[in-house]
């Protein structure tokens, strides 16, 4: 079993809460990739979750269970050798420079130039790292445009090219959420492995192991589970694709709960287009004579105001046009 290393004191967690009891959601929308109406469902999902789950993607199983076992290997590993993983990022416990944490270790690593050799790392962990990316990023460049189709963008890769770019700001991210056995004397109450937020890219493709925790927020503030399925992806808004589409599509609320006997690995592409490129409304989503509803900025300064900001904040909320203009 993997533990984590110098995980923070229950007592001193300030992410454990006492949550009210949440349903196994059955209505997670599941689109096949090669459906014919793929591109009216996956506008559908989006326009009522910001998520839904693609099966039949075509990424090979052997990607997903060979990154998984590598990973599990690594976070296995004592805690001096994997603070020296570089060029990856590696981190513990804190999530973000402004006071909040997890029980979780991760790795952080930019997708663009394509990672190639690690010192610190197995040449196999290297080859599945490459391998995955590349299969997740071609995913990630057809989905989005099958939503551009199912929107009616022209040209179809108005969002794509965004993600191709040399410049795009695109990362991948493993999640490591090891198994809390004190939670079985803590009755009714959850451990708090991610915090409740919104991804600030355009899009997240995530994949897990078999292991529950993801949850989502719905329309009516309600959290409810998501089951876990570690053949398929997740795919998520992020909120570059709200302002995008001018609040049609909508950027999801989520969190990641910790399981007292299993341990949750994720692995999340995060698709960011170039730091200088403006995000706006696009004109050909927006009626005539509507308004947008946010103010223009550039992906770095939208970044810039996520990492300086809590996990929970509302950051679409500093780049409202208006106070009415409630997402």
């Amino acid at each position: 079993m993997v533990v984590l290393s110098q995980p923070p004191a229950l007592e001193h967690c300030s992410l454990i809460k006492t949550c009210k009891p949440t349903c196994v959601f059955s209505g997670i929308p599941v689109i096949e990739l090669r459906d014919p109406e793929a591109k009216t469902l996956i506008v559908k999902a989006c326009e009522e979750y910001g998520f839904f789950k693609l099966i039949n993607h075509g990424v090979p199983m052997e990607f997903m269970t060979r990154l998984e076992a590598e990973a599990l290997s690594f976070f296995n590993l004592p805690q001096s050798d994997k603070d020296k993983a570089t060029p990856f990022g590696y981190g513990s416990n804190k999530i973000g420079p402004n006071g909040d944490v997890g029980w979780i270790e991760y790795l952080l690593v930019n997708t663009n130039p394509q990672l190639t050799s690690l010192k610190t790392l197995s040449e196999n962990f290297c080859y599945a790292v490459n391998d995955y990316i590349l299969a997740v990023k071609r995913l990630a460049f057809e989905v989005v445009e099958i939503m551009a189709d199912g929107l009616e963008i022209e040209p179809r890769n108005v969002l794509s090219r965004l993600l191709r770019d040399e410049k795009s700001d695109s990362c991948f991210r493993l999640n490591h959420y090891p198994p809390c056995p004190q939670l079985q004397a803590l009755s009714g109450r959850n451990l708090i492995g991610f915090g409740e937020h919104t991804d600030p890219q355009i899009i997240s493709i995530l994949r897990s192991n078999n292991t529950s925790g993801l949850q989502i927020c719905l329309r009516d503030r309600t959290w409810v589970s998501v089951p876990p399925d570690q053949t398929s992806f997740f795919i998520s808004v992020g909120d570059a694709l709200q302002v995008m589409s001018n609040g049609r599509l909508r950027s999801v609320r989520h969190r990641v709960l910790t399981d007292s006997m299993k341990s949750r690995v994720s692995m999340i592409y995060f698709g960011g287009p170039p730091m200088s490129e403006k995000i706006v409304a696009l004109p050909c989503l927006m009626a005539k004579g509507e308004e947008s509803l946010y103010k223009e900025f550039t992906w770095w300064e939208y970044k810039t105001c996520a990492y300086n900001s809590r996990l929970g904040a509302n950051r679409l909320g500093l780049f409202e046009k208006t106070a009415n203009a409630s997402l």
